[in-house]
């Protein structure tokens, strides 16, 4: 029989890290904190330090140190506590940070970690990774240790090509996730057109190449061919149309072997002769007639009655648009039951978007509150100031027993919407007006206690919303993006 007691060894452990005596190991993060350890347990429990710590050699006191200049304190105090202890505590941390510990971790090459935290990620942080695709996309394929998530990303792209094709930042992908997404066989793009993207992503790696092909010497198109070897075997060539075999690919034959190039020409003009080359089988197309689905909700709190009624405010109308035909798409960027509700994420994620409607939902009413921002959120600001616009509002919808929407909009533009500075960013989230409705919370989760949200009825917006206490709690709360539909 095998008595475990893992509770108690964790806890010595924990203790022992936070023992100030029988340290050799000083760690420098970014923000230039020290953090103290013991080169056994390191080693023991890392790969990455059982190898950076042989390089390194020791002072006058024996002690040695490594220096981490893109680790934030935040998350390697949870790494070290993991290596001690072998435990995390993931409630009310951003999504944010989970995605940057995981990152963290492959890089110590703690895998038992590293592959819990994808896992969570792709469990139960979907949204945030659809809404920060681009981020976590060329993140994973640094050094190909993500595979679930390089899956999961890889099954977007393939079936919504132009996410990453399209991208400002495509030609700066990683190598291999181009090579792992023409491997696929699901692509719902032309080949002519991935033909052309990859040439593209290959030009990009060599800006000395002339502009002009007209001017490229066999030096040049070498140069290409080098860059592209690990792309080149992965395109369709056989599938690629005439028109675009010579319109597109000619141009660039001398980065294609020479019996391929013959063996693509043949093809077209005596299909039945056999050829030498392998022929790679089309991608395949998805069917276009699928079973009717039901649509997803876009929000959780509100409606498309409640999303027309907005509507028809932000463009100053005097009756709601129809619930089946108002010119915006509300656009989820943050909702707090998926992203967390800590202040900071609110100011994390809504940064540089503009024109937004945050959606509050009460805790204990059928109380549904909101307010519209034209401008900017910003979390740059290094003080709280106060932002001027005119066509910002609050609001209260109808619900449940709530039988009226009341439409509040600003009455004093210079002071419309509060801008919370860095340092209370961790508390503070929207505020309109000055605290005339606003986000507060000094545990730095909107959820936790019954006072954390405040709402006044002051003179900075017109109407009273109707309030059943001046401090209220959430059940959640939503951010969107309100763009004009695309007609």
């Amino acid at each position: 029989m095998a008595l475990k007691f893992f509770d108690k060894l964790s806890q010595n452990f924990i203790e022992l890290l936070n023992d100030k005596d029988d340290y050799n190991i000083i760690i420098e993060v970014k923000d230039k904190k020290n953090f103290i350890a013991h080169s056994n347990v390191l080693k023991c429990r890392s790969p990455y330090f059982r190898k950076e710590l042989d390089t390194v050699t020791p002072n006058e006191n024996n002690i040695k140190k490594i220096i981490k200049p893109n680790t934030s304190s935040q998350i390697f105090d949870i790494i070290l506590k993991y290596i001690y202890g072998g435990i995390i505590n993931l409630e009310n941390v951003e999504t944010r940070i989970i995605f940057n510990l995981m990152l963290t971790a492959n890089e110590f090459e703690l895998e038992e970690l590293t592959k819990k935290l994808e896992t969570i990620l792709i469990e139960d942080k979907t949204s945030w990774l659809k809404t920060h695709f681009s981020l976590v996309y060329h993140s994973i394929f640094i050094n190909n240790n993500f595979k679930e998530l390089e899956n999961f990303c890889n099954d977007i792209v393939a079936k919504y090509p132009n996410l990453i094709f399209d991208s400002e930042d495509f030609t700066s992908l990683q190598e291999s996730a181009l090579v792992s997404l023409l491997k696929r066989d699901d692509i719902q793009m032309e080949e002519g057109k991935i033909w052309e993207y990859t040439i593209k992503w290959g030009i990009s790696q060599n800006p000395d190449l002339p502009i002009n092909l007209e001017e490229w010497n066999k030096e040049n198109f070498l140069t290409l061919k080098n860059t592209l070897q690990q792309c080149l075997p992965y395109i369709r060539y056989f599938h690629i149309s005439s028109t675009d075999i010579v319109d597109k690919v000619e141009p660039y034959k001398k980065i294609i072997d020479k019996q391929l190039w013959k063996d693509l020409f043949q093809h077209f003009l005596t299909p039945d002769r056999p050829i030498k080359s392998e022929i790679l089988p089309a991608r395949s197309v998805l069917i276009q007639e699928l079973p009717a689905r039901v649509k997803e909700p876009f929000s959780t709190i509100i409606s498309d009655e409640h999303a027309a009624e907005i509507s028809s405010w932000i463009d100053h109308k005097t009756t709601a648009y129809p619930s089946t035909n108002y010119p915006y798409e509300f656009q989820l960027i943050l909702r707090g039951s998926k992203d967390g509700f800590s202040p900071q994420t609110f100011w994390n994620i809504c940064h540089g978007h503009t024109g937004t409607v945050v959606i509050i939902e009460v805790k204990g009413t059928d109380e549904i509150l909101g307010g519209y921002n034209p401008l900017m959120w910003d979390n740059t600001k290094n003080d709280n100031t106060y932002m001027r616009t005119d066509d910002s509002f609050i609001f209260s919808l109808e619900n449940g027993n709530i039988q009226n929407s009341i439409l509040s909009r600003v009455a004093r533009p210079e002071w419309a919407l509060y801008y919370y500075g860095k340092n209370v960013q961790n508390r503070g989230g929207p505020n309109f007006g000055g605290n005339k409705l606003c986000l507060y919370s000094n545990a730095s989760n909107f959820t936790m206690g019954n006072e954390c949200m405040y709402r006044f009825n002051i003179d900075f917006y017109e109407n009273q919303i109707r309030a059943t206490t001046n401090k209220f709690s959430i059940v959640d709360y939503e951010v969107f993006k309100v763009n004009k539909k695309i007609t």
